[in-house]
């Protein structure tokens, strides 16, 4: 095995961690990223902070574990944008992130036009803001014909190591890619005025692309993947059916369909998992745009400290209010894409107070991916065994009860807050040939711990039957 510096450049921080040849962590540095939000749906991050950032986190992790890398993953957040200047790499204006929703009206004008089922069709995805196409399009409007526009992780790697490329799994998240065949798709660009020859080459996830003096000496950068699909990997969900969910800024599950690319027809969407050289893997995927932010948002109102905060209130609230959250806040995603529906509370009365209303957001986080994982079992065609979940809110242990009661699922928790730091590692093991196999590069790991539900299907259906009518009343109003 060899010795990897993994980023993790995420919505609201970037993380940099030293994976040590046995797959321990030698040193983990983590800068945080202001990222701004306004009420006309903008979520902007300024580049030169995020560039900042990664190099910070880099170089801190560096130092604190001592000595060299042999090599370098990057995990990226997605469907975060930025114009640049290609000869400069200088940036243009601020990033556009994931979360971003001013392109909701062209995403419904395409729609008007019957594009939205044409594009579910090629590239398994929904139309909707979140995806990387419409934002390109937006931004063109306002930045003009000049400079380049790509997802952040292009940007990043042409500063690093001169590289114009994306992962064929950050490439898969753009509505601009052929779902079989894993390559931009020239009917799909036609349909956002996007040029094919003016987007970066795509890569697999597994190969040197470069090497970067960055970080001292010339370090080949041999991983490259967007963060979920690194944290399936990290999770060892190889195999058709096995599903994880990590709880961030948002909460996604991914649920693996092996060699076979996967149309949903119950709302999720289907994309490309990973590539190794030739053979390719495909997940089916949905989101809940605010999982982790819903308790930045608390924090804000000043309803709680810190998320430890979280379970001290939730454990003393009264249920029998039976307060329901749907959490809206971006808009909702899979498996419902109303793009413009808004968080709400359903169920309020004068005996609500502070542990009921943090009780309901925990709760309401739950219930949102217990349908995602709902529409999985129905696209696979068969219950999901256990539901493998990573991420901040992991720490929450009422939020893993009522995860495992409302998906009736066992719920096993990743023994490392660094899910997607590892798989990028994993990935770059493999691009190094320092691993034979996805399982090898991996390596074996036992969860931190399992929860089984506590509560019978009957009442779980009704508790989740509750969220969906309050959840349909949101997207109503």
């Amino acid at each position: 095995m060899v010795r990897i510096l993994a980023i993790d450049q995420g919505t609201s921080a970037t993380k940099a961690v030293v994976v040590e040849p046995d797959g321990s962590i030698g040193a983990v540095t983590e800068v945080a990223l202001p990222v701004t939000a306004s009420g006309d749906g903008a979520v902007e991050v300024d580049p030169e902070a995020l560039w900042t950032s990664v190099l910070t986190a880099g170089r801190d992790a560096l130092a604190r574990a001592g000595g060299a890398v042999e090599g370098i993953g990057l995990a990226n957040q997605g469907e975060t944008i930025v114009a640049w200047n290609r000869l400069t790499g200088a940036p243009i204006g601020p990033g556009i992130v994931w979360q971003d929703r001013r392109s909701a009206e062209l995403c419904t004008a395409l729609a008007r036009d019957g594009w939205d089922r044409r594009l579910a069709t090629l590239t398994g995805l929904e139309l909707d803001p979140y995806f990387t196409a419409p934002k390109i399009a937006w931004l063109r409007a306002r930045v003009g014909s000049q400079p380049t526009i790509t997802t952040t992780d292009t940007w990043m790697l042409h500063r690093l190591c001169g590289a114009f490329v994306t992962d064929v799994a950050t490439a898969g998240r753009s509505l601009l890619v052929d779902l079989d065949a894993a390559a931009w798709s020239p009917t799909a660009c036609a349909a956002f005025g996007i040029d094919p020859t003016e987007l970066p080459v795509i890569v697999s996830n597994a190969e040197v692309v470069g090497t970067t003096s960055w970080f001292g000496g010339e370090i080949p950068v041999a991983g490259l993947c967007v963060d979920q699909q690194a944290a399936l990997f990290a999770e060892s969900c190889l195999d058709p059916g096995e599903t994880k969910c990590t709880y961030g800024t948002g909460a996604f599950l991914l649920t693996s369909t092996g060699a076979e690319p996967r149309r949903s027809t119950n709302g999720l969407v289907g994309c490309v998992a990973w590539q190794l050289g030739d053979e390719t893997a495909w997940c089916l995927d949905g989101q809940v745009y605010t999982a982790g932010s819903a308790v930045t948002w608390l924090q804000q109102l000043g309803l709680i400290d810190e998320s430890a905060d979280l379970d001290r209130l939730a454990i003393r609230a009264d249920t029998a209010g039976r307060v329901a959250f749907v959490p809206g806040l971006a808009g909702l995603a899979a498996p419902f894409w109303r793009p413009n529906a808004r968080g709400a509370f359903v169920g309020l009365d004068l005996a609500t107070g502070r542990p009921e209303i943090v009780r309901a957001v925990i709760e309401g986080i739950a219930a949102s991916v217990a349908c995602l994982a709902r529409a999985a079992s129905a696209d696979l065609g068969t219950p999901l065994a256990r539901l493998r979940v990573d991420g901040g809110l992991t720490r929450s242990q009422v939020l893993l009860q009522a995860q495992a009661d409302l998906a009736q699922l066992p719920v096993e928790v990743y023994p490392s807050p660094h899910a997607t730091a590892l798989g990028v590692a994993a990935f770059a093991r493999l691009g190094l040939g320092a691993a034979d196999s996805p399982a090898a590069a991996v390596g074996s790991w036992t969860p931190a711990t399992t929860v089984e539900p506590a509560c019978t299907p009957d009442e779980a259906a009704d508790r989740l039957g509750r969220w969906d009518a309050a959840a349909a009343a949101t997207m109503n109003l």
